[in-house]
């Protein structure tokens, strides 16, 4: 995928062609027309994403230009998937040291492939990280990227509560951070009452995983995912169109281990804690219904309008739990709403937080990494169609409209209002191919919560 710099190298020169292609220069000296002419004799103009390899003497690759328009950072990352598997080399860069870091990514996420259950792995090519470009900071956001993709496109079979669990344990023992678990009978004797009543259904326990890294005394962070493994919409159940996806409802949780991941890597200065309630969503005799009326850990009562509303039941006991410990930051991510998909599509998350002065911050770095969010309001008005005439609160509106917002209202009820606290409505999947995207799951918020953490914290 990218391997070091390596002067002494050999590797294919690849030349980023923007403008008229017989003005371009390769490797410092102007295009010849013998490469001009074969270059359009095979079609290329020099169009973003166009792609024309140059042959030697011999008939082998002497070269390759790609059409670039400075539009998309990320347009190498198809260029990842079009090459013959070897080594190449950037010849030209982004003047911007930034713009030649996300340019590099590209190449990167976009040769990211979900191999797992292939009876064969394909070789790949590969990219010499250029001089002047972090390979330790491209190459951490791609690994993060990647664990998130990997956990969220793996099927139902293969990773329930316990596998996921299992997954958390397996990146604490790899960056020295320690694991906890209340599982299964246990969530109701220790107090997350609404935990144990989304997954009792499931053959596989629900559960609370709990790491833990970092100083004592370093500024406290915690993370709370979303780890709603399959999601059939409990009694309330799903149509078979809108379940098929159901494996990506863990993708909060897959997003904050990317975000942990980078943060241990990186040895960021914070006292980290990851909370990920895991559970199935499933359908049995025991399985939690419509009009039900659940006990929380914070003590409010929840009237439950919908059983396919599962994640915000999950996530408030989880929240709790945090806003115990007074984290100087607290960040939860879940694939939550369909509304948020109505309202942003599937490539712009929405974030809601009482802080200005972080929201403020996090749009500067979601642009500056290339990592697209955006931020709704927490609408005090519409805390009232959560109102329940038996209960504290309804956890799901009363009716159509703004289903994000009211969903982060709800959490918003679990969380003191002057914590920093941040929440994120993701897919958690690319419904379409783009240059740095096959397919399939997807990291979203990572990146650029990193960049913020790493500039609040570094």
């Amino acid at each position: 995928m990218l391997l070091p710099f390596d002067a002494n190298a050999s590797a294919i020169p690849i030349h980023l062609i923007e403008g008229e292609l017989h003005e371009c220069q390769l490797d410092g000296s102007a295009i010849s027309q013998r490469d001009v002419l074969w270059a359009q004799a095979n079609g290329f103009e020099g169009r973003a994403g166009e792609v024309c390899p140059l042959p030697g003497e011999d008939g082998s690759v002497r070269a390759v230009l790609f059409g670039v328009d400075g539009s998309d950072l990320f347009a190498l990352g198809a260029l990842a998937r079009k090459l013959p598997p070897t080594t190449y080399r950037l010849a030209n860069l982004p003047e911007k040291r930034a713009d030649a870091e996300l340019m590099v990514l590209g190449w990167c996420l976009g040769s990211y492939h979900f191999e797992r259950y292939k009876s064969e792995a394909k070789p790949r090519p590969q990219l010499m990280s250029p001089q002047g470009v972090s390979f330790e900071r491209v190459g951490r956001a791609a690994a993060a990227t990647s664990i998130a993709r990997d956990l969220i496109n793996t099927p139902a079979n293969d990773m329930n509560p316990a596998t996921l669990e299992a997954a958390i344990r397996d990146l604490a023992e790899r960056y020295g951070a320690s694991v906890s678990s209340v599982v299964g009978e246990d969530l109701l004797a220790q107090n997350f009452p609404m935990i144990h009543a989304v997954g009792r259904a499931s053959d596989v326990e629900p559960r609370l995983v709990d790491m833990r890294w970092g100083a004592n005394d370093a500024p406290k962070v915690t993370l709370v995912g979303k780890g709603v493994c399959f999601d059939t919409g409990g009694l309330d159940i799903k149509p078979s169109s809108a379940m098929t996806l159901m494996k990506k409802d863990m993708g909060g949780a897959a997003c904050v281990l990317a975000l942990a991941m980078m943060i241990m890597d990186a040895g960021i200065n914070v006292r980290l804690r990851v909370l990920v309630p895991a559970v199935e969503n499933s359908i049995s005799a025991g399985a939690f219904r419509p009009g039900d009326i659940l006990p929380s850990r914070n003590g409010m009562t929840v009237e439950i309008g919908n059983t396919d509303a599962e994640g915000r039941l999950v996530l408030a006991d989880a929240l709790t739990l945090a806003e115990e410990e007074e984290p100087d930051l607290l960040i939860d991510m879940a694939t939550l709403t369909g509304a948020a998909r109505v309202a942003m599509g599937p490539d712009l998350p929405p974030f809601y937080s009482h802080d200005d002065q972080l929201v403020e911050e996090l749009a500067e770095s979601a642009a500056a990494v290339n990592d697209p969010l955006w931020n709704l309001p927490l609408w005090p008005r519409y805390d009232k169609l959560l109102a329940s005439k038996v209960a504290d609160v309804n956890h799901i509106s009363s009716g159509p409209f703004a289903g994000s917002i009211t969903a982060a209202l709800f959490l918003a009820r679990f969380v003191n209002k002057e914590r920093s606290w941040v929440h994120f409505d993701v897919f958690g999947w690319n419904s379409a191919e783009r240059p740095q995207a096959r397919v399939g799951g997807e990291a979203q918020g990572v990146r650029a919560l990193f960049d913020f953490l790493e500039k609040r914290y570094r």
